[in-house]
């Protein structure tokens, strides 16, 4: 959005606006401190049904309104998660709880950290940062030379601390805006009440 001048600027109706955030590490950081004996288990996801993996990610995202992976084409949402370069996986909670980590080796030297987190029940009993130290050490794994990811406003606002606490960096922001997937029933209306649905006119 460049030339973009300062002030307010209308969203249309209907749709949604987030302040995406970009941040990356070039170097391999010291893991955090984590549980010695977890409750949970992560598994690698081989070749998902389209599904399965839209359920695991409703599951993750539902509560932020995640959606690019609800609007992609089945065609292209498949090939996408059988390429061999992207590696999908499934933590599990003892009372039922989930996590989704999704990693995309396809560029030359990078990892793109595309999905990561944890449902709401995980949120604050260290299983966030148990999955991101395994999310790191699988990526570094690899002969990269970055690891990047990007959060935005319509996700829970501890993210970008998060990220940082773990060693990422801050380097790009960008305004996002797209259809709002509740009005589009992807998403139920009473989802993400921080950015409260504005119906088209």
């Amino acid at each position: 959005m460049s030339g973009l001048s300062d002030g307010y600027h209308d969203v249309p109706t209907g749709k949604i606006a987030a302040v995406v955030t970009h941040l990356q590490m070039f170097e391999k950081p010291a893991l955090r401190a984590e549980a010695a004996d977890p409750p949970w288990t992560l598994r690698r996801l081989s070749k998902p049904s389209v599904a399965d993996y839209r359920a695991l990610y409703r599951q993750v995202g539902e509560p932020w309104i995640w959606f690019s992976r609800l609007v992609m084409a089945e065609d292209q949402l498949r090939a996408a998660i059988h390429d061999p370069a992207v590696e999908v996986y499934r933590l599990d909670g003892p009372g039922g709880e989930a996590g989704i980590l999704e990693l995309d080796f396809r560029r030359p030297a990078e990892c793109e950290l595309i999905f990561f987190g944890v449902t709401r029940g995980l949120i604050g009993g260290g299983a966030a940062r148990w999955l991101m130290n395994r999310a790191i050490a699988r990526a570094w794994s690899q002969p990269i030379r970055r690891f990047w990811v990007h959060t935005c406003t319509l996700d829970d606002p501890r993210a970008p601390a998060f990220y940082m606490r773990s060693g990422f960096r801050p380097f790009r922001r960008q305004v996002e805006i797209a259809d709002d997937p509740r009005l589009l029933g992807l998403a139920p209306m009473d989802a993400a009440p921080h950015a409260p649905v504005i119906p088209a006119s």
